[in-house]
């Protein structure tokens, strides 16, 4: 019997691109590094407001940078990134609330799915420029992920419920006291300690503290599949 996994959170919101970077490679790395990975769905407006951040976009100079730097993540990750040309009005004012209570209820009830539907609605938002914040659209991503009709529709009933509501903000308060302040966060829980790594940039230094091989964001056995 071989060494039981060392468990990492990953505090992730799908309004985050960085988020889906991070997602992306610790699914690759779970079973190279014996990891156990624990998705924890996440208000980022919430940790914003608790922390007196502001996204990004809002800079007119961090904007165009996040802009130009994303077309070379997408080819450094190989993940579909796409900048969604009304950035402000998808990614400011419609927001993520409905969609990270959605996922929210995934994980308290078909948790083995939170993978798939997380990563439909990234690739909904970040790379078919598609909607996330009415009822049809999250539906449309839960059942392309491979959920029911009946099932996704069960799902979307929950999101208004104080049960949802309370487990989301309960994950936002966590991942504020590890000491948030923006998404993605790490949490590695390795020989009794906890480690809070913020960033898409921070794997190398992740495999250290995990006393793994770093290497890079599409590791070679998986590179040979790709």
């Amino acid at each position: 019997m071989g060494p039981l996994p060392r468990t990492l959170e990953l505090f992730y919101d799908v309004l985050s691109p960085y988020s889906w970077l991070c997602f992306e490679v610790l699914c690759r790395y779970q079973k190279i590094w014996n990891i156990k990975l624990q998705l924890q769905p996440t208000l980022i407006a919430g940790i914003m407001k608790d922390s007196g951040n502001k996204p990004p976009g809002l800079l007119p100079r961090k904007g165009q940078y996040l802009k130009s730097e994303l077309s070379l993540l997408k080819q450094h990750f190989q993940v579909p990134l796409r900048f969604p040309k009304d950035f402000f009005s998808v990614i400011i004012e419609k927001g993520s609330v409905s969609a990270m209570q959605f996922l929210t209820a995934v994980k308290m009830e078909n948790p083995e799915m939170l993978e798939k539907v997380s990563r439909e609605l990234w690739m909904r938002l970040w790379s078919r420029e598609q909607d996330i914040s009415e009822p049809q659209s999250i539906l449309a991503a839960a059942e392309k992920a491979g959920l029911s009709a009946e099932q996704a529709r069960g799902l979307l009933e929950m999101i208004s419920t104080a049960e949802v509501k309370k487990k989301l903000r309960e994950v936002t308060e966590v991942a504020c006291k590890y000491g948030a302040f923006g998404l993605p966060v790490t949490v590695a829980h390795v020989d009794g300690q906890t480690h809070m790594l913020f960033g898409s940039d921070r794997m190398e230094l992740l495999a250290y503290l995990l006393g793994e091989k770093w290497m890079g964001p599409v590791p070679p056995t998986l590179n040979a599949r790709l």
